[in-house]
């Protein structure tokens, strides 16, 4: 019997059944991440055992790679390692190079009762061949682990799958970025974006300039708490370190016998005060600097004078020894102009090279090291700022202010790398629960991350070839320990894997979600740790459409059902809806099993005049922040007081808010209380004023009643409006947008965020 698996028959079977695979049965889908392109499931399993033997071309040092990988694997799985054989047979695993396989990193596994055998046009083939046939075994470890009888047929849908790591915020040792590197072999990525340079620390030896070591690697203090909280404060503990040479050449060869390019990234012009402590000619003012200790972005940039092109082309020829790495990414984001404004050195040279402004000043500075990196043999990857003045002309685009940076590069035919924040950046939150631990903000949760698709429909047939790939970025600010990097990084880094690899018409998350449950297991037994949202419950309260309020509960796992409680009261209902009639605190639990599983979460709902009722917003939010919908502003839920991403704040990117509420019939009111989100470090800014007027027929409004809003000290800004002799059926609520991010601050020249969250009208 054979039946060919693909997502949409996954998505029917019973999770019992996806259980009763790892019990031996053989009737389900198989556990790999990412999904295959083809899986051929037969009856009939292959025994290991201690006289199973390996066969490979010793002559191919890549084919040794993926062979000595799997051999290590089986003796630390099973406790036997296989005895290499130069000819197959019955109980022999088979690696080898074939033609009939096309594609760069296209493999063919065939499992069958007598033996295992791996095929690819590519070393790198086997090597990911040798991924799912690992992924094959057992959870539980065992000296005679049993093998499904199966044929898969797989290859990438891109060829670029990557994960960064930001070490400039915090150091990591070198054995945790050799398991970092592990996790991204494990599951196919194989780009290793190495962030290594920034205000906060500078993380690679280089021998010409030994300050780097010396002062640029080391900071004062870290700071306390998030960049918002008010008053900040400091460790008062100098930290830092960096990484020798010897040991990013270990580095980089662990990471090519996992089939692993790092691309290591050295920031420019910006991100340079770390640089500039050490060697202050590098910068734009006589100001003596340290390394920077608070977060976000400094004003300090490199100058663009001919001392600092000469520190950075010789740095880049020792980077270019330690990294074989076709790609060098320059950073260039986030890069203040203002010194450059005063600056003699940076003016002069806009008027010599008839630059338009300080924009084509950072074009010239990065089409400068570009064609120097050219020369070498090598190709830039920017950020998307790069394309600000013009972009260098060979330059590879990577689009994390949305994609509209990626969609401007790929159709004037230059390739892209597409990582925008609300996908992947794996420092956001990934769950709405309290007990967090502290992100930088956001909300992004496993689902979210699952449901990317890197390519923009916007482009044409020929514009799409030029996406190269996506990325998760893994930013440390918040991340000091290995644990916590785990904790953040996994299982949505395997999403992006997904995303990655598998074909978008295969993808389908709930399967994902039974495929991961073993890798979770695996996970445990090997000490990583890992964020284990699967089971924890989800509300939003729904409103707006003029029906009153509901919850909508749900787990990311399907599983179970889901139980309430009122105020510590467990209610009758069961479901994924409830609707609500009062004030209180309710509860909703997932039960599976006759047993509560994962984690509950609880809303408090505080009913008044407008909840529950008609609103219509004159512009949406953004996709990203939509909260619960149209109605979050009027469902009696306040949003979190840390976390602009909950279901509850709405998030609108320089559009201002508008809406219409309709009371459904002639009400007296006497004020209206707002609610806004305050995070300049996170580019949102609290509104400069409101306003509300009213009418009883929605079209002849009454005389706007307007209100200053104040800036607070933390992050909550509330103002309350007074409605003299206010009644009538329709509320026209006008929020204005701040405006552009002002000079000197994170984002500066942007479009603020503005985040708004319950009107509460009385």
């Amino acid at each position: 019997m054979s039946l060919l698996f693909n997502q949409h028959t996954m998505r029917f079977l019973p999770f019992f059944l996806l259980v009763s695979w790892f019990l031996g049965a053989q009737s389900v889908p198989l556990p790999i991440i990412p999904l295959p392109q083809k899986v051929m499931l037969q009856s009939g399993n292959f025994q290991l055992n201690a006289n199973t033997t390996m066969s490979f071309d010793l002559q191919q040092e890549q084919v040794a790679y993926a062979a000595e990988y799997l051999r290590k694997w089986i003796e630390s799985y099973s406790g036997f390692s296989p005895a290499l054989s130069r000819r197959g047979g019955n109980n022999n695993i088979l690696l080898e190079l074939s033609s009939d396989v096309k594609g760069q990193e296209a493999y063919r596994l065939k499992v069958s009762p007598s033996g295992i055998s791996i095929q690819a046009w590519q070393p790198a083939g086997l090597f990911y061949g040798v991924q799912s046939l690992i992924q094959l075994f057992p959870v539980e470890k065992t000296s005679n682990p049993v093998i499904p009888v199966v044929e898969i047929v797989d290859e990438p849908s891109f060829a670029y799958r990557g994960l960064h790591l930001d070490v400039g915020r915090h150091y990591f040792p070198v054995e945790f970025v050799k398991s970092y590197i592990d996790m991204l072999a494990r599951y196919k990525l194989n780009r290793f974006h190495w962030h290594l340079t920034e205000d906060q620390g500078w993380r690679i030896e280089i021998k010409k300039y030994p300050r780097l070591q010396e002062i640029s690697a080391f900071r004062d203090e870290t700071l306390i708490g998030h960049y918002n909280d008010q008053p900040q404060r400091y460790d008062g503990k100098r930290y830092g370190g960096y990484y020798t040479q010897a040991e990013v050449r270990e580095i980089v060869a662990y990471a090519r016998e996992r089939f692993v390019t790092v691309i290591p990234e050295i920031e420019m012009p910006g991100h340079a005060q770390a640089a500039i402590a050490a060697y202050p000619e590098l910068g734009c003012t006589d100001q003596k600097l340290k390394v920077a200790t608070l977060w976000g972005v400094t004003d300090n940039v490199f100058c663009p004078n001919e001392a600092t092109f000469t520190f950075l082309e010789n740095v880049l020829k020792e980077v270019m020894e330690l990294f074989p790495s076709t790609y060098i990414h320059i950073g260039g984001d986030e890069c203040p102009k203002d010194q450059w404004k005063t600056n003699a050195v940076a003016q002069a040279l806009i008027k010599k090279e008839n630059l338009k402004d300080e924009h084509g000043l950072q074009s010239y500075f990065i089409r400068r090291i570009e064609k120097f990196l050219n020369q070498h043999g090598r190709q830039i990857i920017g950020w998307d700022e790069i394309l600000e003045g013009g972009l260098a002309p060979n330059a590879t685009v990577m689009s994390w202010r949305g994609e509209e940076g990626g969609i401007e590069a790929a159709k004037a035919g230059h390739p892209v790398i597409m990582t925008p924040t609300t996908y992947c950046y794996l420092d956001y939150y990934q769950s709405q629960h309290p007990d967090e631990p502290l992100a930088i903000g956001g909300n992004l949760p496993l689902e979210k991350v699952y449901g990317y698709h890197p390519i923009p429909e916007v482009l044409t047939a020929e514009q799409k070839k030029f996406i190269l790939g996506v990325q998760g970025n893994q930013w440390t600010e918040y991340i000091s320990t290995p644990a916590k990097a785990q904790y953040m990084t996994y299982p949505r880094m395997q999403a992006i894997a997904e995303i990655a690899w598998t074909p978008r018409e295969l993808k389908n998350f709930n399967s994902f979600v039974q495929r991961l449950i073993p890798h979770m297991a695996r996970w445990k037994s090997e000490g990583i740790s890992f964020g284990n949202h699967l089971f924890d419950v989800k509300t939003s309260v729904m409103a707006g459409d003029g029906t009153g309020l509901k919850i909508k509960a749900e787990n990311p796992a399907k599983r179970g059902e889901i139980s309430y409680q009122l105020n510590g009261q467990t209610l009758p209902d069961r479901g994924n809806e409830l609707s609500i009639s009062k004030s209180g605190t309710y509860t909703a639990q997932t039960v599976y099993n006759g047993k509560p599983e994962g984690r509950a979460a609880s809303v408090i709902i505080k009913t008044h005049l407008a909840s529950g009722k008609k609103i219509k917003l004159s512009k949406q939010p953004s996709p990203s922040y939509p909260g619960s919908g149209d109605g979050s502003p009027i469902n009696g839920v306040l949003g979190s007081s840390e976390r602009y991403g909950d279901a509850e704040w709405l998030g609108f990117n320089g559009d201002d808010f508008e809406a219409v509420i309709d009371l459904g019939s002639v009400q007296t009111f006497k004020k209206m209380n707002f609610r806004f989100f305050n995070g300049p470090g996170q580019w949102i800014y609290v509104p400069k004023m409101v306003q509300v007027s009213w009418s009883n027929d929605g079209k002849t409004f009454s005389k706007p009643v307007s209100g200053n809003v104040v800036v607070p000290n933390g992050k909550i800004a509330n103002t309350s409006l007074t409605l003299p002799k206010g009644k009538g059926r329709y509320l026209k609520v006008l929020v204005p947008n701040f405006g552009v991010i002002p000079a000197g601050q994170a984002g500066a020249g942007s479009k603020a965020w503005l985040f708004v969250d319950e009107l509460v009208l009385e």
